[in-house]
């Protein structure tokens, strides 16, 4: 039936290639399903077209390994092996588990043949991969994958959540990988835990790999601790044609060997090319890092960007202060002239606006992208001098700038009305949320992302705040008669005001201190949002020391139904910490926190993906579903994606098969350290997920 409806479409009646390049720019996952099941020669046409794929099975599995030849996608570069199922679990491993239970492979022998049959199955099924993720437990998956795309892969991406390897060499985790693919540019390890030793000798070791390499990605998942100076100029000498480099360092100067003015200069020294430059400084407690200045000079500064003239992203993101940054500032604007990107932490004095011209980082007028972070002295004449030099920003992020006031966010967002897209508020002390709402309502009909944290109780005003003005008043008065700014274009921008609906906002962020509720959000003028498709919800702080919530008092997840189109969900209570075992007299327990937080979530009939952390109890590393969180989920009619980045009970399991929709499931420990065994708590077992899958993929599904 469906070959004869297919053969009535005009669509067919196309020649060859130009049916290819029209289904090449199909790009939804599901539309290319729905397109490949028409008939035969559409199938082709679509294995033929498709350029990235993320497996999710078992790739061990019998329906897997049995698949014929003409299961083959010959045009696709993009494969991502990072979450093949179990997740984290070694499928190509001198420990990977056999396919079948009852009859374990025993000897090394048996695991490495059937590796090696595995990893020939994958490169006959894909073989024109170029751009490969994979989870690597230990270096015999890369050994056992690299050889297959040895001349084709030039993009890697490395994911490890796992504790690394004891008793392997240092490196020994890239050794494969460098060595067995000579065309390697890209090497991605933001999500990857090993030590900051392990990557010099690693880039020692194979001289002309690392030489080829153009970006660098060693965020390193997990890591308390950054690279070191001896460390970072090691990597980055070893990498000369790098354009990309992204690196947690240590700035604190108590530190032996801590990350300051030579350091930059050795890598901008050694890397001439960089056009994307991030480093960061990994948490510290404040004991360690308040209050103290990084060894980071303006002068320093100044010479860096003089030895980088093709930057284009930089981000310096501290824990530590960085003293009078104006004419650091001013310095990248003349010698980085193509910087479009900037993201800066602990940096003072980044604009003073004392005057009516611009000075600081105001004179960047090339940035369409904007992040500032615990910049204590940063006022409203400063933000109003940004949007008056920064007048090409489409994205612009403030966070933890204690004396910005609702005055100067309007003054901001009335300036930047023909350009942002993107709105970022976080942890402002003087901004609650129904005040920041308020003053972004010039650019409600504008942003399509957002981003605040939610605290209902009245945030606190300075004194001339409450008194009508500001601390730039002589600036408010000049600028009246600046020419840019006509009569008619106040005018225009009053009118917004009256503006209720946020007409183009298709994601929003939110972030919440553990204990506080989101049923004021709507009242606080989000209540009109018709295009909203995705919602991230971030819950941060102590549970046991948060009075117990009311009888009938719960987060308020139904509130969200309001929003027509509401299709993904992030909630992150992966912060929210509490006990995960018995609780004290008069406390609540993590099953009692997990129903306040989910109630009400059933009543989101348009939700279809749903990404769950659960709250966890540091004390014993456990996050886990559990039974009220999962009667709970079990109501989601609608929901067909759903992914817990946590574990759960293996007898639990069973309540997710009675969701009629539900397609797509997976425990994902992507945390550090991620247990190296559920058994003892939850007796999740690898066989048990298997078992689990295989009865969620026989369940009929209407569509």
């Amino acid at each position: 039936m469906a070959e004869d409806a297919a053969a009535g479409s005009p669509i067919l009646d196309l020649p060859e290639p130009l049916l290819l390049h029209i289904l090449s720019f199909l790009a939804d996952p599901r539309s290319r399903h729905r397109a490949s099941l028409a008939c035969h020669r559409l199938l082709a046409a679509e294995r033929a077209t498709r350029a990235a794929l993320a497996l999710r099975g078992d790739p061990r599995s019998p329906t897997f390994l049995l698949l014929g030849p003409g299961f083959c996608f010959p045009a696709l570069e993009r494969l991502d092996l990072s979450l093949v199922s179990p997740w984290g679990h070694p499928f190509l491993s001198a420990a990977a588990p056999a396919a079948d239970a009852a009859q374990p492979a025993t000897t090394e022998e048996e695991v490495a043949q059937q590796n090696a049959f595995i990893a020939e199955h994958l490169a006959n099924c894909f073989p024109a991969v170029s751009s490969l993720a994979v989870y690597c437990r230990d270096p015999t998956t890369l050994a056992c994958l690299t050889p297959q795309w040895r001349g084709r892969l030039r993009t890697v991406k490395l994911v490890r959540w796992h504790q690394r390897p004891p008793g392997i060499d240092a490196g020994a985790d890239l050794e494969p990988l460098l060595r067995d693919c000579p065309v390697l540019r890209a090497l991605d390890l933001s999500e990857f835990y090993c030590w900051t030793e392990d990557i010099a000798p690693a880039l020692a070791a194979y001289p002309a790999a690392a030489a080829a390499l153009t970006e660098l990605d060693l965020g390193l998942a997990g890591a308390t601790d950054g690279f070191h100076a001896a460390e970072l100029g090691a990597s980055a000498g070893s990498c000369p044609g790098l354009r990309k480099l992204v690196a947690p360092c240590v700035f604190n100067p108590r530190y032996v060997d801590f990350v300051g003015d030579d350091a930059l200069l050795t890598v901008a020294a050694k890397c001439p090319k960089l056009t994307v430059l991030r480093l960061r400084e990994p948490f510290e407690p404040a004991s360690t890092s308040q209050g103290e200045d990084a060894a980071i000079t303006v002068a320093g500064l100044v010479s860096f960007f003089a030895a980088l003239p093709a930057l284009e992203d930089f981000a310096l993101d501290l824990r530590h202060t960085v003293l009078e940054t104006a004419p650091a500032m001013e310095a990248l604007a003349r010698r980085c002239p193509r910087i479009k990107f900037l993201t800066l932490g602990g940096f003072q004095g980044l604009c003073k606006a004392s005057w009516l011209h611009l000075d600081g980082v105001a004179v960047c007028g090339s940035l369409q992208s904007l992040c500032i972070k615990g910049c204590l002295d940063l006022t409203d004449a400063s933000l109003a001098a940004i949007g008056r030099g920064c007048a090409r920003l489409a994205k612009l992020a403030i966070h933890g700038c204690n004396l910005v006031t609702s005055a100067g966010i309007r003054r901001l967002a009335m300036a930047l009305r023909p350009t942002i897209k993107e709105v970022s508020i976080l942890h402002c002390r003087l901004l609650d949320t129904a005040t920041c709402i308020t003053a972004l309502s010039p650019i409600r009909d504008r942003i399509e992302s957002l981003e605040i944290n939610c605290i209902w109780v009245e945030a606190e005003q300075p004194e001339s705040v409450a008194n009508g003005t500001t601390g730039g008043d002589h600036e408010e008065e000049d600028l009246g008669d600046v020419s840019y700014e006509s009569a008619a274009k106040k005018c225009r921008y009053m009118e917004l005001d009256d503006l209720v609906s946020w007409e183009m906002l298709r994601s929003l962020s939110l972030w919440f201190p553990a204990g506080e509720v989101l049923s004021p959000l709507i009242s606080a003028g989000l209540d009109s949002c018709p295009v909203l498709e995705e919602i991230s919800i971030k819950v941060e702080g102590d549970c046991r020391t948060c009075p117990r919530p009311g009888p009938r008092v719960f987060f308020g997840l139904s509130d969200l139904a309001g929003f027509p189109v509401l299709a993904k969900m992030k909630l992150d209570l992966s912060e929210a910490v509490g006990y995960a075992l018995t609780a004290p007299a008069g406390q609540m327990d993590l099953s009692l926190w997990e129903r306040f937080y989910l109630q009400g979530i059933d009543s989101l009939m348009t939700l279809y993906e749903l990404d769950y952390w659960p709250p966890q109890d540091k004390e014993v590393n456990q996050r886990s579903l559990t039974l009220p969180a999962v009667g709970l989920l079990q109501h989601c009619i609608g929901l067909r994606k759903l992914f817990v980045h946590g574990t759960t009970h293996a007898h639990f399991l069973s309540f997710f098969l009675t969701m009629p929709n539900l397609r797509d499931m997976q425990l994902r420990e992507d945390y550090y350290p991620a247990p190296e065994s559920d058994m003892m708590i939850t007796e999740m077992r690898a066989e048990s997920w298997l078992r689990f899958e295989m009865q969620l993929n026989s369940q009929p599904i209407e569509d």
